[in-house]
């Protein structure tokens, strides 16, 4: 039976570093405090020219070197963000653009941090049906333009960047072995960005007044529920597939927190130095947090034929999601 299977990776992030020190001269806090608390040092920022399909473009590009197609053979481009260059049209269409990718039909998906593990679980199912044979998928962000640096509670989350991966059909027993997305909007106003869209246009003065632009997040709530699903989630992908947390190779997390992603392996049982983590060097990149950080593995020989890798992620929404694939 036809499946996906990932034939090439690739990422891109700013030049721009905004250290702990930094933040230090921007608002109250210091490195030890953000360092203890969420286990990030530096991130990346976009510089006023670089926008959300900048860093999919040079992303792509990477993952299909890698991968050794050319634009014309994509058939579909999903792209993963909630910071996208425009409300419309969507900023898969400008990657599609800009690649050269003329045969690739595009668009983009709304699902925060799990972006990227939706696109997976949607590629998969097009190559499944045998509606596509390669498709692009890209998780990217500039989440430095909705973030408020007055507000040290989320100032230091978060940076920019991009993660992209190749899929191409196979029906060999390497690839995606299975998927699982979740979605619980019963907590949606725990994080989210209040404006600009059709509640609160931008037109109306209180949405500069009470900075609804910026991101907005309840971070011990988001904490809780943030541990407990994606526990459930890897947990669905385990079970699936009749594995235990001694079969997984590589556990490659949401990267949004250091506690949570020590409260994962917990409760998942898997040790610390089969989870792979580079949240000290880019922050909370959401959507493309996990495809960076894919990319990162891969290309420093952590990932090997036949290993085992376990993808899963939260994020607003709240969606939650895990993939299962074999290398």
């Amino acid at each position: 039976m036809l499946h996906a299977r990932i034939t090439g990776t690739g990422s891109a992030v700013p030049a721009k570093v905004l250290t702990n020190q930094d933040l230090e001269q921007m608002v109250d806090t210091n490195d030890e405090w953000i360092t203890t608390r969420t286990g990030i040092k530096e991130r990346r920022i976009a510089a006023g020219d670089e926008y959300t399909s900048t860093f999919s473009v040079r992303a792509a590009r990477a993952a299909m070197t890698m991968a050794n197609i050319a634009p014309e053979e994509l058939d579909l481009i999903l792209l993963a963000t909630v910071t996208p260059d425009f409300p419309f049209p969507a900023t898969a269409c400008i990657v599609q653009h800009e690649l050269g990718a003329k045969n690739a039909a595009a668009l983009d998906l709304t699902a925060a941090c799990s972006g990227f593990i939706y696109g997976l679980s949607m590629a998969d199912a097009y190559i499944k049906t045998g509606a596509a044979k390669k498709v692009l998928v890209i998780g990217a962000e500039v989440l430095s333009r909705i973030v408020d640096f007055s507000d040290r509670n989320t100032c230091i989350l978060f940076g920019d960047g991009a993660g992209a991966a190749i899929l191409e059909a196979t029906d060999g027993d390497n690839g995606l072995l299975s998927t699982h997305i979740f979605s619980n909007g019963t907590h949606w106003q725990l994080l989210y960005q209040p404006g600009v869209g059709i509640r609160h246009p931008a037109t109306e003065q209180k949405t500069l007044d009470e900075r609804m632009f910026f991101l907005h997040m309840e971070g011990n709530e988001v904490f809780k529920h943030a541990v407990r699903a994606m526990g459930d989630a890897a947990t669905a992908a385990l079970v699936a597939n009749n594995c235990t947390a001694d079969d997984i190779t590589l556990l490659i997390p949401h990267q949004a927190n250091r506690r949570i992603i020590e409260a994962t392996g917990k409760r998942v049982g898997i040790p610390e130095e089969r989870i792979f983590v580079n949240l000290h060097k880019y922050g909370n990149t959401s959507a493309a947090s996990i495809p960076i950080a894919l990319d990162e593995a891969n290309r420093e020989g952590r990932i090997a034929a036949g290993d085992l890798i376990l993808l899963d992620a939260f994020g607003g929404g709240f969606t939650y999601g895990s993939a299962l694939l074999k290398w």
